[in-house]
């Protein structure tokens, strides 16, 4: 027998991992709804899809909603699955906004606005832009509803991205995350061709990104001899220098891959182009849950596997942050079109929260936490409110097809107003509160850099605040241009934008029970 068939163990040899399954199954849940949702689609008669995945996709959040609340103890926390899952407070936190605001978002999906399917999705993806097959898919009523499964399967993603405990599960996830997301971007019904264009740029970039985590997780086995996040940071904290040129190479690389994500300047030339060419409500999705996902991912790399070697690339990380804000404030000036504009909104926003990271204390995790709750709540309604306005049916996504709107639709101008005033970080909205729980904190634990960057932030924060105000003048103050309707929303729509009101009024008014549930969640297991 050759040797190297004799040198592999016996199967007596292997061991059953250790799942701890209460502590992922809200995990399991999401992923056993997406894959009912692909059998559904593969074999349930065309008329009865939709109801069907919309209630298989509901009922699994709603389940694994459950799954993460009811179970408490030394059962669902600690490490599992042999150590690559973190089930942790900062875990389960980020978990449940997932669940919550991944529930928000899908029922925005939904809308149907009076059609046989989701409003905002082609009929048939399949098909080329403005060919004769995608008319007659129109014309029969079919729906695109594959993407209720394809949201499941990312968020999936994005739950164990959060708890991932080393760079293989991390990757892993990376991409279960982001796959789905590159084919729902490319199902825009309205504008095929841009959000295909969309679709193709996300992918790329994405796949760069991936590439750039990919080996720098590589170099960091190679200077570690593991992925795990807790051996790493004991190697850099015992190193001898034997391997060391391998430490900062790799860490950069792996930044690269997660700023990615959060959408940090010079990483974020996809974000305008995917923004604004794919369908709004997946915008809007996209906005708050993938950003919760790489946030969380980010913060317990850097808390948990490099916070030992965070002198060595902490100024470039913090040179990234003063360019993130003032890059997304000062182009969001420039913009006509208003998913761009939120678009460079978000960019701004992830440099505020990125001066949370780089407080290094238990007290910045809790803001950071608190920040990603707010600003997806408020984006998610903001996104699920562009959506309903039209101009000969199409959004009217244009400035200038806005104005005059809260004269003629005072209530969605009304709701509007309340997000961009939360974007703004005005008092008695949740965006005020969320910068002084992300900021006060790098104040006081972030040394002169941190101090630096809140007067950065602060002068950012002024520049948006323009932004968002120019906006509501032209709602109010400025005389109608066109015909601008509204789509009618159905209870989705309407649930969606009700819950992003909410949160935003009651996060500024009583912020004091999601801090305190933050300010528990803080404490990453190692």
């Amino acid at each position: 027998m050759p040797a190297v068939l004799t040198s592999l163990p016996m199967a007596g040899d292997f061991e059953m991992a250790d799942i701890a399954y209460a502590a992922v199954a809200p995990m399991v849940v999401v992923f056993a709804g997406a894959i009912l949702g692909v059998l559904v689609e593969a074999f349930a008669p065309r008329r009865l899809r939709y109801p069907l995945q919309l209630g298989i996709s509901v009922v699994a959040l709603l389940g694994a909603l459950v799954a993460l609340v009811v179970p408490s103890g030394d059962d669902v926390t600690g490490a599992t699955v042999d150590g690559t899952l973190a089930i942790d407070g900062p875990s389960r936190y980020l978990m449940g906004a997932l669940l919550v605001l991944g529930l928000v978002g899908l029922l925005a999906m939904a809308e149907r606005f009076g059609g046989d399917g989701p409003d905002a999705f082609t009929p048939m993806g399949s098909a080329t832009p403005g060919s004769q097959m995608e008319s007659a898919a129109a014309r029969a009523g079919w729906a695109t509803t594959e993407v209720f499964p394809l949201t499941l399967f990312s968020l999936a993603g994005m739950m164990m991205f959060t708890a991932a405990n080393d760079l293989l599960s991390m990757f892993i996830a990376l991409e279960v995350l982001s796959l789905p997301l590159y084919l729902i971007t490319g199902l825009g019904r309205r504008r095929r061709l841009l959000s295909q264009e969309a679709a193709l740029k996300y992918f790329l970039l994405g796949a760069f990104s991936s590439a750039f985590f990919l080996f720098g997780a590589g170099l960091l086995y190679g200077y570690a001899g593991s992925v795990r996040l807790s051996t790493i940071a004991q190697a850099a904290s015992t190193s001898t220098g034997e391997m060391e040129g391998l430490l900062l190479p790799g860490v950069v690389f792996l930044l690269v891959g997660l700023l990615f994500k959060v959408g940090a300047v010079p990483f974020h030339s996809w974000t305008p182009d995917v923004y604004q060419g794919a369908p709004t409500a997946v915008t809007g999705f996209m906005a708050a849950c993938t950003k919760i996902a790489a946030f969380g991912a980010l913060l317990r790399l850097v808390y948990v596997g490099l916070e030992t070697t965070r002198w060595e690339w902490h100024i470039g990380v913090v040179a990234i942050a003063a360019l993130t804000m003032v890059v997304g404030a000062v182009l969001s000036v420039t913009q006509t079109d208003i998913k761009r504009l939120l678009a460079y909104s978000s960019v701004a926003h992830a440099g505020f929260i990125l001066v949370g990271v780089l407080a290094f204390d238990q007290t910045a995790i809790s803001g950071v936490l608190f920040y990603l709750v707010a600003y997806g709540a408020s984006t998610i309604a903001a996104f699920a409110l562009v959506a309903m306005v039209r101009e000969r049916g199409a959004e009217a996504t244009h400035l200038s097809q806005w104005a005059g709107l809260g004269r003629s639709h005072p209530f969605v101008a009304a709701a509007m107003t309340l997000m961009l005033l939360a974007f703004a970080g005005i008092p008695l909205t949740s965006g005020f509160t969320a910068k002084v729980a992300a900021f006060v904190p790098a104040v006081q634990h972030g040394g002169l850099s941190g101090i630096v960057l809140v007067v950065i932030g602060v002068l950012a924060s002024a520049v948006t605040a323009f932004v968002y105000v120019r906006i509501i003048v032209l709602m109010y103050f400025t005389e109608p241009a066109g015909e601008v309707t509204l789509a009618q929303p159905a209870l989705l729509s309407v649930v969606a934008i009700a819950v992003g009101v909410v949160l935003t009024v009651l996060l500024g008014v009583f912020p004091g029970p999601l801090l305190d549930l933050a300010a528990s969640s803080s404490v990453f297991v190692r």
